[in-house]
């Protein structure tokens, strides 16, 4: 829903990195244009095709590598590639649209990701995106997860703001525990 024209004008106004989920089944047909609109990152789906040839795309484009597996994808398609990315996302909805109900059995996928990244020494960072709220939050921290995407719960708040550091303290504050 965020192309390249706008991924262009919000580089005009901030310099804070801009990764784009690729929520798409010929994504590289596109990095070039998210490159050249500004993107600093972009995230693919594992389970879409050539996920070598995806990287090294990217790779060649100058931008940082995220992979993504969806709630019901194999985290096995993940674990060749680790080494050679910057960020997993693991989906805790299905792609497609915001409001969804998190998906709990992911965190098996979290926790696998964050003991083998822990154990390889890699510096991968963890994402988990969908159904982050002040309830799901905790565990997804507990798991593993250091990076969240929280749209509804920020977005369709009174004071989104507010609410995004209400997420952050529950999640240092879940960790902390």
């Amino acid at each position: 829903s965020i192309g390249p024209p706008v991924v262009k004008s919000l580089r005009k106004a901030t310099d804070l990195r801009l990764d784009c989920h690729l929520m798409m089944t010929n994504p590289g047909d596109y990095l070039e244009a998210f490159k050249k609109a500004g993107a600093d990152s972009c995230t693919v789906h594992v389970e879409i095709g050539d996920t070598a040839a995806l990287i090294a795309q990217m790779r060649d484009l100058g931008l940082g590598v995220g992979l993504a597996v969806n709630p019901d994808g194999d985290y096995a398609l993940v674990e060749p590639f680790l080494a050679d990315i910057d960020l997993l996302l693991v989906m805790s909805v299905f792609p497609g649209f915001g409001g969804q109900s998190f998906i709990p059995g992911v965190l098996d996928t979290v926790r696998s990701a964050r003991a083998e990244i822990d154990a390889k020494g890699l510096g991968v960072v963890v994402q988990i995106d969908g159904g982050i709220d002040l309830s799901t939050i905790p565990d997804a921290a507990k798991a593993g997860a250091t990076n969240f995407v929280a749209g509804t719960a920020v977005f369709g708040a009174t004071h989104p703001a507010a609410a995004a550091n209400a997420l952050r303290r529950a999640a240092e504050g879940a960790v902390a525990a």
